[in-house]
């Protein structure tokens, strides 16, 4: 067996089979590349679901903690760190906001959210015990826990994962006078991400998330933006809440504010939301830790140039038009998406998307599929013009064998 054969069978016997990978296995990535284990090249088109909007091996993220791995990697949130006050200090100015609660994994964030706002409605709002209600749109993806997945339409993220977590209304993503009737006295929330990404990278209508913020704001509901795939650079704004000029009461990110390096999330709110909280109600043993905080800085101080939201808007542009010009081709159906972030619909006639992800990865680009038919584009946002043409020249390749087979 190669090398790839022998290691694919391995983790196939040794790890539960959670995810479906395409049979590629990396070794070494640099910026928008990537090599396998037997030296063949191929541009990631994913970006780790923009967890890696920086590239991979981002010198000043690595410099950053490398410095760090030398000093204290970890306390536990029983002591402070030196790094500690300032990450919060940076990041809630980032966001516009008072104050962060730092954790790890995305899903963890989005936990919090959903625990600040029930605490909120209780604690301020004055909603009765065991009443909140949190209101969410269908096609969401927020993640994989017990609770999350209890408000998931997704078939296949629930199946067999109850019983389920009450206290949560579904409604379509982008309805806005559905959402609106969803809204009680005893609603704390609503919970949307700006764009769905699993979903296929839906962009909604335009005003949507400013009716949003009006309904939340006459209604006393926090509007809580989960913006872990959407935010930090990836569509050309800090956050897409931006290209509505909203600002909701809570942000929720992850992914990209670890660089790629570690895995660091958080919830950024008011002082009136997040103090509610009091020592001992939540917390993580690794949330905050000294290395997490390191890393972050440096993604915060690079987000504060402006550089990356504008090379995500410039090459977004173009990646758009390029995408555009696909469209109505007989095999691709539709083209979704803003900034440096592409959902591409492929007629079902010429292959799932699983199977045009694979032909790509044959041509050296790494894309991934979502729902059957779609496949998600997110470059790095540091992928040079002349390397994402050439990633679109494949897929070109690709669509047109499709369409003569």
């Amino acid at each position: 067996m190669s090398r790839t054969e022998d290691s694919i069978a391995s983790a196939e016997a040794h790890s539960a089979h959670n995810y479906h990978p395409l049979p590629v296995v990396v070794a070494t990535a640099e910026g928008a590349w990537m090599t396998d284990v037997e030296g063949r090249r191929y541009l990631d088109m994913l970006a780790g679901y923009s967890a890696l909007n920086f590239g991979h091996g981002n010198r000043r993220l690595i410099d950053a903690a490398q410095a760090q791995l030398e000093r204290v990697t970890l306390t536990s949130r029983a002591f402070f760190h030196d790094r500690f006050a300032e990450f919060c200090t940076r990041l809630a100015e980032l966001c516009g906001m008072d104050m962060v609660l730092p954790m790890n994994t995305g899903a963890e964030a989005v936990e919090t959210a959903v625990k600040t706002a029930r605490k909120w409605g209780y604690r301020v709002k004055g909603v009765p015990d065991n009443m909140a209600k949190i209101v969410v749109a269908a096609d969401n993806f927020h993640g994989r826990t017990t609770t999350i997945v209890s408000f998931s339409t997704d078939a296949e993220a629930r199946a067999d994962f109850g019983p389920y977590t009450p206290g949560f209304e579904i409604v379509p993503y982008g309805d806005i006078t559905a959402l609106r009737a969803a809204v009680t006295e005893n609603t704390v929330a609503v919970l949307l991400e700006p764009i769905q990404g699993e979903a296929g990278v839906l962009v909604p209508p335009a005003g949507y998330l400013r009716a949003v913020r009006e309904v939340t704001r006459e209604r006393n509901v926090l509007f809580i933006a989960d913006e872990i795939q959407s935010g930090l650079g990836r569509t050309g704004r800090t956050f897409a809440c931006e290209h509505e000029d909203v600002v909701p009461d809570m942000y929720i990110l992850g992914k990209a504010l670890g660089g790629g390096v570690v895995p660091v999330s958080a919830v950024a709110s008011s002082s009136e939301v997040l103090g509610v909280f009091r020592p001992g109600e939540h917390g993580s043993t690794f949330g905050g830790n000294p290395l997490a905080c390191a890393v972050a800085l440096e993604v915060i101080a690079m987000l504060q140039t402006g550089e990356f939201q504008e090379r995500a808007t410039e090459l977004g542009e173009h990646l758009h038009r390029e995408l555009g010009s696909l469209a109505g081709s007989g095999v691709v159906r539709a083209v979704r998406g803003r900034g440096l972030w592409a959902g591409v619909d492929i007629d079902p006639v010429h292959g799932s998307g699983r199977e045009i992800s694979e032909r790509l990865m044959r041509r050296g680009v790494l894309v991934k599929d979502t729902h059957g038919s779609t496949i998600r584009i997110a470059p790095p946002l540091v992928i040079t013009k002349e390397d994402l043409d050439w990633g679109l020249d494949q897929l070109r390749a690709v669509l047109l064998d499709s369409a003569g087979s």
